[in-house]
Order: C-alpha cells, then sequence, then structure tokens
C-alpha cells in the first residue's frame, strides 16, 4: 500500500498544477487588449523552458569542459543564426572531442 506522506504530496501537486490552469481560465474571460502584458505571456514559455534545460546542460556529460565546451559551440553557431539541426550536431561533436581528448590526456 502506498505511503500516506507520498499520496498526500502527490495530490498537492496536482491541485496545484490543476490551480495554475484553471484560474485563468475562469477569471479571465475577455481578450487581454495590453500590449506589454500580450508581449510578457508570448514569452514565458520560452523562458520557462530556458530555465528548466539550461542547467541540465552542463550535468548531462562526464565532465564540466565539455559541457562548456558544447554550449559555447551552440551559443556561437546560434548567434550567426545557424539552423537547430547543425547546431545541435555541432554542439554535440564539440562534447565528444572534449571527452575524447580528456580521456587520452
Amino acid at each position: 500500500m502506498p505511503d500516506m506522506k507520498f499520496l498526500f504530496l502527490l495530490f498537492s501537486m496536482a491541485l496545484v498544477t490543476y490551480l495554475i490552469r484553471a484560474v485563468p481560465l475562469v477569471f479571465i474571460k475577455k481578450q487581454i487588449k495590453s500590449r506589454f502584458i500580450r508581449s510578457f505571456l508570448y514569452y514565458v514559455p520560452y523562458s520557462v523552458l530556458t530555465v528548466m534545460t539550461f542547467p541540465a546542460v552542463f550535468y548531462s556529460t562526464g565532465h564540466l569542459s565539455s559541457a562548456v565546451a558544447g554550449v559555447a559551440v551552440a551559443l556561437v553557431l546560434s548567434y550567426f543564426r545557424k539552423p537547430l539541426l547543425p547546431v545541435a550536431a555541432s554542439a554535440a561533436g564539440a562534447v565528444f572531442l572534449v571527452e575524447l581528448a580528456i580521456l587520452y590526456i
């Protein structure tokens, strides 16, 4: 039988998740006309995804130096507006090369 603390935490998280999605639907019934609020809400998913993903990048490899090399390559290529697939492949290649260099040094 599941632990009561686990069930309490599970239902609490479900309730909080539901409330975050339901409250705006209940209280905001008309279209948002403020350009500032609309632009703010437009970028919220991108910023949340970045905040959740970016720190994990540095712990996804064997060494911090290879993670930094991969992030640096990705940032440089994305600064020059390269497509996503070459950026991701180049970053993975940089991580591979640095990990290989660490292995043989």
